[in-house]
């Protein structure tokens, strides 16, 4: 009975087959050869790990403005020269210069006991001018601050508690869900009169870890200190809170926002061979915070933009559309990179049809995140057959690119490549962000999907 169903599934396989056009046929065909040339190569030669492993340990933390993300925009000119593109420039942009200065320090005393705490400005925060110490009060949604007063908030810091959902299966969901407290938390404490913001370590991890990333001020609010406790602290200073609520949070922050400086975005291109005035293109973003290697976030994305433009020119594949490998600068704080890419494209009048980028981690590829007409998604869905055996057919709506949203109305698919985000935000923006956390066959597997993605939207556009 087995062997019966079999050949009857088998005969009604080569039905449908023989139902799809000729061309059709031919044309997966070739592309799934394509795609596995791809991937052999990259597999068996791939250069992502070498790059990584020479910009984590010879370059490190580059974040906007530092010598560090000028090393980087030198390495990744002589780096991407040697594979030979069609050309190579920079794209000249302002951005924010802001330094961390000498370590945060950081405790709270409680009836007559000292309590360190592990902690780290925020991107973008101003410093405390010597210590600054104060009471807290906890809050641990908006609508909690919005119920205090005043008077109940003036003078204190007011300290966002709010965790990350465990329960949330995609954690870059559970992410976005508690986000806006560290961007906007330092905004809707100085409205209520506090003296700062101290933000809970947006992980799922309980370590002793602090995260930063970039906070918010507005022009009509008094700019006050912000800071992000590793998770352990934040529960130590919970629990001492329901103790002692008059407990005193002691603070010493030494950053300073300079002026901004001239930097650059790293373009090289390859041109298309039958409609070279149509673009589609593959980026990651060179900057990082401060505080680790930026292995995951985003040294991974940089090695796999480089990547794809070797996997082209090693494999001779010619691009009918022309490529683009962009290294933007800036994401951390303003996306002042990208930003300024979608301004000059627009003035130009350029032909995107697909601007891509990696940034999620160097984890194993899943599939990609896609924001596009309805007719574009069903052209992805169509190829989605032709990633299955890499296991990185997952088409979703929602990128989730930052450098992707000023392209916004240009381009006719905003593309972010996904992966297994478990492990991302357990390292996101903390010093652990390091080479040792990146697996590098992962690595290389997420530059071939996107090579393969690039060569798809090449040839067919959209």
């Amino acid at each position: 009975m087995r062997i019966k169903q079999f050949f009857l599934l088998l005969a009604a396989g080569v039905i449908v087959l023989h139902s799809l056009p000729v061309n059709a046929q031919v044309s997966h065909d070739a592309d799934s050869v394509t795609i596995r040339k791809l991937y052999n190569e990259a597999l068996q030669n791939g250069k992502t790990d070498s790059n990584l492993r020479y910009l984590t340990s010879r370059i490190g933390a580059r974040i906007s403005g530092s010598p560090q993300a000028q090393q980087t925009i030198d390495w990744a000119m002589r780096t991407m020269g040697q594979y030979h593109p069609d050309s190579i420039y920079l794209q000249p942009v302002m951005v924010p210069h802001w330094v961390r200065g000498a370590k945060e320090t950081s405790y709270f005393t409680s009836k007559g006991r000292k309590v360190t705490m592990d902690v780290v400005a925020l991107g973008g925060s101003i410093g405390t001018n010597g210590i600054l110490m104060a009471p807290v009060v906890e809050v641990t949604s908006w609508a909690a601050l919005a119920a205090l007063t005043d008077d109940q908030v003036r003078g204190r810091f007011v300290f966002f508690n709010r965790p990350m959902d465990p329960t949330e299966i995609e954690t870059f969901k559970a992410y976005l869900a508690v986000v806006d407290q560290r961007t906007q938390g330092a905004i809707a404490a100085s409205k209520k009169g506090a003296v700062g913001a101290l933000v809970r370590s947006l992980t799922l991890a309980k370590d002793d870890h602090p995260h930063t990333g970039a906070m918010s001020y507005d022009t009509a609010v008094k700019k006050v200190p912000a800071a992000a406790l590793s998770t352990n602290s934040a529960d130590k200073l919970s629990e001492a809170l329901r103790k002692d609520p008059a407990l005193r949070y002691s603070l010493r922050m030494n950053c300073i926002q300079l002026p901004d400086v001239l930097s650059y975005n790293v373009i090289a291109e390859l041109k298309g061979s039958v409609h070279p005035n149509e673009y589609v293109t593959v980026g990651a973003h060179i900057d990082t915070w401060d505080l680790s290697e930026g292995a995951s976030d985003d040294g991974v994305g940089i090695v796999q933009v480089m990547e794809v433009l070797r996997l082209f020119k090693a494999t001779g594949i010619q691009p009918e559309r022309t490529i683009r490998m962009i290294l933007y600068m800036n994401e951390e704080s303003g996306a002042h990179g990208a930003i300024k890419y979608a301004q000059q494209a627009s003035l130009k009048a350029e032909k995107h049809v697909a601007v891509i980028e990696s940034d999620a981690g160097g984890f194993a590829p899943r599939g990609f995140r896609i924001e596009t007409s309805a007719a574009g998604m069903a052209q992805f869905q169509q190829w989605r057959t032709l990633f299955m055996p890499y296991k990185a057919d997952d088409i979703q709506l929602q990128q989730r690119g930052v450098d992707l949203v000023p392209m916004k109305g240009q381009a006719k698919a905003l593309i972010s490549l996904d992966t297994d985000d478990s492990r991302l935000f357990y390292i996101h923006h903390s010093a652990i962000d390091t080479y040792d956390k990146v697996n590098p066959r992962e690595v290389l597997m997420g530059a071939a999907a996107m090579a393969a993605m690039v060569v798809l939207i090449s040839r067919y556009g959209l």
